[in-house]
C-alpha cells in the first residue's frame, strides 16, 4: 500500500503549502473515511486515496481566488499523481470519481465515491468540524454573525449531500442541536 502513504504524503505537502485543509478536517474526513469503507466492506485503498486527494489543490484554489475550481484543480493533479503508479485504470477511474462527486454534484460510480463524500460532510456537520471551521472563519472574519451563518450555510450544504443512511443517523442529531444553537446565538 505505497501508494496510500505516497497520496497522504502530496496532500500533506499541500497543507504544509497552504494550512488548507486544517489537520482537523483532514484527519477527521481520513478516519471516517477509513471506517466506513470497513463498515461498509468498500476498497479501503480507494477509498483512503479517495479522501487524501479530494481538496489536494483546495489551498491553492483559495489562494487564487478559484475555490469553485479547486475540484477540476484536485482532480487534474490527482491524475498526474496516480499516472506515477501502477494500480490499474479501474482503481484510478474509481479515485478521480472519489475527487471530482465529493461535492454531490458528479454522481458516484463507486462506493467509494460516495463514502468520501460522505466523510467530507463530518468536517462540517460533526462537531469537532465545525467548530474547527468556526475557528477558520473567525480569523478571516471580524464580524461574529457573517461567521457563524457562513458556517451554518456549509453545514447546510453538507448535510444536503449525506447519502449514505449511517452517516445521517450519526449527523443528524450534531445537525439538529446545531441549527438549535446556531438560532440561539442570532437571536439573542
Amino acid at each position: 500500500m505505497w501508494i496510500v502513504e505516497e497520496a497522504r504524503k502530496f496532500a500533506m505537502s499541500e497543507i504544509e503549502a497552504y494550512s488548507v485543509p486544517n489537520m482537523v478536517h483532514f484527519e477527521l474526513s481520513e478516519k471516517k473515511a477509513i471506517e466506513l469503507a470497513e463498515r461498509l466492506h468498500a476498497d479501503i485503498m480507494t477509498t483512503t486515496i479517495g479522501s487524501y486527494l479530494m481538496d489536494v489543490k483546495l489551498g491553492e484554489a483559495l489562494r487564487d481566488n478559484k475555490v469553485d475550481q479547486h475540484i477540476q484543480m484536485s482532480s487534474d493533479a490527482s491524475k498526474v499523481f496516480l499516472d506515477t503508479f501502477d494500480i490499474g485504470e479501474v482503481a484510478k477511474a474509481k479515485i478521480i470519481n472519489c475527487v471530482e462527486a465529493h461535492h454531490g454534484t458528479v454522481p458516484f460510480d463507486c462506493i467509494e465515491a460516495e463514502i468520501c463524500a460522505n466523510a467530507d460532510c463530518y468536517r462540517f456537520i460533526h462537531p469537532r468540524g465545525f467548530f474547527a471551521f468556526l475557528t477558520i472563519l473567525g480569523r478571516r472574519e471580524s464580524d461574529f454573525l457573517k461567521c457563524l451563518s457562513s458556517a451554518e450555510n456549509k453545514m447546510d450544504e453538507k448535510y444536503g449531500i449525506l447519502s449514505l443512511d449511517i452517516c445521517k443517523q450519526e449527523l443528524d442529531g450534531y445537525y439538529n442541536i446545531l441549527k438549535d444553537y446556531i438560532n440561539d446565538a442570532k437571536n439573542i
